[in-house]
């Protein structure tokens, strides 16, 4: 086994073509045909944490958050994260982080969250746009049933709980080959008409290069007629934050102990109680103030996420309680996740759970 299967499995689960435009993810150091000797999981990557992968014989760490975040104009070790390169270098270990990938995949850190808080009903907060393409193009009627077929087979076609989706209008398509051209159907240099399928399918962006490839190897024709256009419409399944219900309504200060146990935090910052029920929860692991308003707009009684400022709190405006859990908290469970994740992908050696815990934040 190579780093790039264990990479492939990663982006079935987390595609790559979903993190945020800020982020910096996927394999950060390394050479992706390495053979790989075992795979260790942490939330941070640290001097330790290399060691740890050294001491376990472990040449892949799979990061949830990168270490290379910002560019770098020298590597010298005169910083943690410099230092972290130089080792993982040193001792040809490579670094693959998931971070966003993983915050808008619909199993992933949000989902966890709402798993440990034994939410039900859920939803993403704020679905992603742009991630919907579809795709038209015209195949001969005889032909459509088979082209049609490989394009789902490749992964078009699906929309939320339903597969095998498509458009099929019959027509007439006319063409005319020029000297070089070489058609399948009539004649170079005579104008031929062709009963045609115009079959449109739509599919998730991470897909596209093997619809089109399963278009251009499926369809008959010399030159391919088609086009790929992005829908605005946003993905159900995609997206930052989830909101879902308790399967019972709790007491605001029941609800804070469940989730200080549940979320094994020893201090939620939060806005003013409102004596209410709780009963629709948003949440958001990491950074979240910037969808404060998605979680009041959506219902929620209570919005918990991380790393919210002092004037963040006063957009609570008596609608929604605020609980800020902590980053770290907040995002803890994600190596868990993915190590059971991996085990069950890979079974010819063992995926190591780091045991160092790296937040930076104390509380006296």
């Amino acid at each position: 086994m190579i780093i790039q299967d264990v990479i492939n499995h990663l982006e079935a689960l987390a595609p790559q073509a979903y993190a945020e435009d800020f982020d910096n993810t996927g394999l950060l150091i390394g050479d992706s045909q390495n053979n790989i000797t075992g795979v260790l999981v942490t939330l941070d990557t640290l001097e330790t944490v290399v060691d740890e992968a050294i001491e376990h014989n472990c040449n892949l760490i799979v990061s949830f958050h990168p270490i290379i975040f910002k560019g770098l104009k020298k590597i010298t070790g005169e910083n943690y994260v410099e230092r972290v390169v130089l080792k993982a270098i040193k001792h040809n270990i490579s670094i693959y982080a998931i971070h966003t990938a993983l915050d808008n995949a619909k199993l992933g850190v949000n989902n966890i969250i709402c798993e440990q808080l034994g939410l039900i009903n859920r939803q993403v907060l704020i679905p992603q746009s742009q991630t919907i393409k579809k795709l038209t193009t015209y195949a001969p009627i005889s032909e459509a049933a088979a082209l049609r077929q490989a394009l789902f087979d490749a992964g078009a076609g699906s929309i939320g709980n339903y597969n095998e989706c498509s458009f099929n209008v019959d027509g007439t398509g006319t063409y005319k080959g020029n000297e070089a051209s070489n058609p399948t159907k009539g004649k170079k240099l005579e104008q031929h008409q062709e009963p045609e399928t115009q079959i449109s399918v739509t599919f998730a962006k991470h897909v596209e290069s093997q619809v089109l490839k399963a278009l251009f190897k499926n369809h008959s024709y010399e030159e391919v007629a088609y086009e790929v256009v992005t829908l605005e419409n946003t993905n159900q399944n995609i997206g930052m934050g989830m909101i879902g219900d308790l399967e019972s309504s709790l007491s605001e200060k029941d609800f804070l102990q469940l989730l200080k146990t549940q979320m094994k935090t020893t201090c939620i910052r939060h806005s003013k109680l409102l004596d209410k029920p709780i009963k629709r929860v948003a949440v958001l692991g990491g950074s979240g103030s910037f969808a404060i308003q998605a979680a009041k707009q959506s219902g929620a009684d209570i919005f918990v996420t991380a790393d919210l400022k002092y004037h963040d709190f006063f957009q609570a405006e008596n609608n929604i309680i605020l609980a800020d859990i902590g980053h770290y908290e907040s995002e803890q469970f994600t190596k868990n996740f993915l190590v059971a994740y991996l085990t069950k992908k890979i079974t010819n050696f063992a995926v190591v759970l780091s045991r160092i815990n790296t937040n930076p934040v104390k509380y006296f």
